[in-house]
């Protein structure tokens, strides 16, 4: 963190975020933020870090581990304020994640209704798709909703 670098205390940064101090203390401890301790062993974080949350919020938003985006994070410099460059690094590196994450959304808004292979055998097409709960081969849960290759729709 640059030595120049406005900082703000964890209240506002906290009220700015939209999140509780408790949680940036966690993703803190996580190692996903860092702050600078003053007086009295205040938390002051740069004001960076506003940005930071704001990715980890909108990535947990959209189904994202926060593994994986504690590993994410760990591309971006440590010692200084990511630039645009930086980001749109990381971006391209989520690009696959990120479309793979869609594509599992539009199978489930697009399947729900019918069998997604899950092994419940309970709705009243699923003895026709899934008789004998033949999906469990592939694993558990949704497997024609995950793209198995035997899915009723594929």
């Amino acid at each position: 963190m640059s030595p120049n670098q406005e900082l703000l205390p964890i209240g506002i940064v906290a009220q700015r975020c939209g999140v509780s101090v408790a949680t940036l203390r966690f993703y803190e401890e996580r190692g996903l933020i860092a702050s600078i301790r003053q007086d009295g062993h205040k938390r002051m974080y740069p004001r960076s870090m506003i940005r930071r949350v704001a990715f980890i919020k909108v990535a947990q938003r959209v189904g994202l581990s926060l593994d994986e985006i504690t590993e994410a994070l760990a591309l971006l410099p440590h010692n200084r304020t990511p630039t645009a460059k930086d980001w749109r690094q990381l971006s391209v590196s989520w690009r696959s994640r990120i479309d793979e994450q869609i594509k599992t959304l539009q199978g489930l808004r697009d399947d729900l209704d019918s069998c997604i292979g899950c092994g419940c055998l309970s709705l009243g097409t699923c003895s026709l798709y899934n008789a004998g709960d033949r999906a469990a081969k592939f694993g558990t849960g949704a497997r024609y909703l995950l793209g198995d290759e035997s899915s009723p729709k594929g």
